[in-house]
């Protein structure tokens, strides 16, 4: 394999080392990808200065489980492969991780789901277009004042307040959201709410169902942006570190609908040869993710943007399962047109995104921004975009139509 090459199902050999099991499916069942040069990705200058500045007072609690100290920017800079912790630590440098500190609100995208059919055309059984999916973070900010922390914190607890509503289509669906909220106390789970606008009531959601998909898609909450469920519900170990491809610099935006495997991903993408570092994440039984389905999870994240490309899940009888796939781009603005949502400095954006039940051969492909959204921009990160009340029962239930 060099620079230049078109990776197919018919040479997909030549990449089954470099990817993980879950992509290697997705290449052998159409997807392709164009092999580019790799090229360095910087953090925001903000966030780098906060690492430098707070990183050095962070550790880990006695228990190894959860940090004391945290401020802003990322917790652990110096990974050193040898520290017997270094798997709880890279996944806490995940939480916290550069591509959004503060807020971020990403407006009208779609996620098309279909059956993954090699060298056929799209059959799509599901197309979900949401209004928004936004998150607050309390801890941790570096652009938008409050910084670094919320004055919240200290009466609420939480670490990050996160807002999926509300569904525009299918017409089933419409009016459906999300809350969820994240605690910085190692033993309270998360509290999520969800509303349905057919029986019109607010339904506080069980902590292990956030791990299970729901309706005619693939996806679960626990996986909408990489590996998030919450960190002290499981065990780490760390598998090791290596050069792998990822899709860091995408060319399209939005992204483009596979034509060789029914839709069930984005191709012909850019894919370089990134530092990643692999970590397994298995629930721990006598915690709340003791509900979780996934016996284990394979978490592969990019050293340099620390967020994962991919993510691979396995049932209880080890095999594997899910695979989630993430095409990321690391530009200025998150489409060219932009007008609105313009950085001074690039920074990445989440371009595309796949979840795959390869048991199933059934794919959810998420368009950021949607193929045929009115609003261009679609994301706009660390811009002051939403605030805590956007994130409140109260506000989703305003929203549904």
């Amino acid at each position: 394999m060099t620079v230049g090459d078109t990776i197919a199902p018919s040479n997909a050999a030549e990449v089954k080392d470099l990817v993980s099991p879950g992509v290697y499916y997705a290449v052998t069942h159409g997807m392709r990808m164009e092999i580019v040069a790799p090229e360095r990705v910087d953090w925001p200058p903000p966030y780098r200065d906060a690492t430098e500045k707070y990183s050095q007072q962070v550790r880990l609690t006695n228990d190894h489980r959860s940090m004391v100290g945290y401020v802003a920017g990322q917790p652990f800079p110096l990974i050193d492969p040898n520290d017997p912790y270094v798997a709880t630590k890279i996944i806490w440098n995940n939480v916290f991780r550069p591509i959004s500190s503060d807020d971020y609100d990403l407006r009208f995208y779609d996620c098309q789901s279909e059956y993954v059919r090699p060298g056929q055309d799209q059959r799509m059984i599901d197309d979900i277009e949401i209004g928004h999916y936004a998150g607050y973070n309390i801890v941790g900010r570096t652009e938008v004042e409050p910084m670094p922390v919320d004055p919240d914190f200290k009466e609420s607890g939480r670490l990050w307040m996160f807002a999926l509503y509300p569904v525009l289509a299918p017409q089933e669906a419409r009016g459906t959201g999300l809350i969820r909220y994240r605690y910085a106390d190692p033993n309270r789970g998360d509290d999520s709410w969800d509303w349905t606008p057919g029986t019109r009531r607010v339904r506080r959601l069980s902590e292990s169902i956030l791990s299970s998909a729901t309706g005619a898609q693939s996806y679960d909450p626990d996986h909408y942006s990489g590996f998030n469920p919450k960190t002290e519900q499981y065990n780490y170990r760390f598998l090791g570190e290596k050069m792998m491809l990822a899709t860091v610099h995408a060319q399209h935006s939005p992204e483009d609908t596979c034509p060789y495997d029914g839709g069930a991903t984005a191709c012909p993408e850019s894919w370089e040869m990134r530092h990643i570092y692999i970590v397994e994440a298995t629930p721990r039984s006598d915690r709340l993710a003791g509900g979780s389905l996934d016996k284990l999870t394979n978490v592969y994240l990019d050293a340099e943007v620390w967020f994962e490309p991919y993510i691979d899940t396995y049932d209880q009888k080890g095999r594997l399962w899910r695979t989630h796939i993430y095409w990321l781009a690391y530009r200025d603005r998150p489409v060219p047109d932009a007008r609105v949502a313009i950085y001074p400095f690039k920074r990445e954006f989440v371009v595309g995104a796949a979840s795959i039940d390869t048991q199933g051969n059934y794919s959810t492909m998420c368009y950021l921004p949607g193929q045929h959204t009115p609003e261009r921009e679609c994301w706009y990160i660390n811009m002051g975009a939403i605030d805590k009340d956007f994130c409140t029962v109260k506000a989703m239930v305003a929203a549904a139509p």
